[in-house]
């Protein structure tokens, strides 16, 4: 168990470190810095078993009750778009975007309306594991931060 969070660490660490080292000038700069932070953070934290204990149980049900929430919540994000000749979308997620409907049509309100009656797709499901595991590894910093609090002498 210990070679595998030593493992989960690192390469948390290392995506943490490269998405910011990537993102610095783009436009979603704040998400991309959140994004950064959390993944670094948590990567440190699986590498420090020695410091920051994380007991199996109460750090599983943090975990999985944040990713829960967080992919919920993060549905309250929405951005939508008209563009071309006429293509109207809508995308939902945050910080990715893992749920989206759209139409076209020949003129833009009528794009909107049928838009307003597609249903939602998940045109990739990358998209959907990428969040998962951002609010994991929120969820894991959380878990550290009540642990700590709780075993505090």
């Amino acid at each position: 168990m210990r070679a595998l969070r030593i493992f989960l660490g690192a390469v948390t660490l290392v995506l943490g470190l490269t998405w910011l080292l990537l993102n610095l000038t783009l436009d979603g700069f704040v998400r991309d810095l959140i994004v950064g932070v959390v993944l670094a953070a948590a990567g440190l934290v699986l590498l420090m078993p020695h410091r920051v204990a994380l007991p199996l149980v109460p750090t599983a049900v943090i975990t999985t009750g944040v990713a829960l929430v967080g992919m919920a919540a993060g549905l309250l994000a929405v951005r939508s778009q008209l563009s071309g000749m006429w293509a109207f979308n809508t995308w939902r997620g945050w910080p990715y975007e893992w749920l989206n409907k759209g139409a076209t049509a020949e003129m833009s309100d009528a794009a909107q309306d049928l838009a307003a009656k597609a249903s939602w797709e998940v045109p990739d499901f990358l998209h959907v594991l990428g969040d998962l595991y951002f609010w994991a590894m929120a969820g894991l910093l959380v878990a550290a931060v009540i642990n700590k609090r709780r075993f505090r002498t």
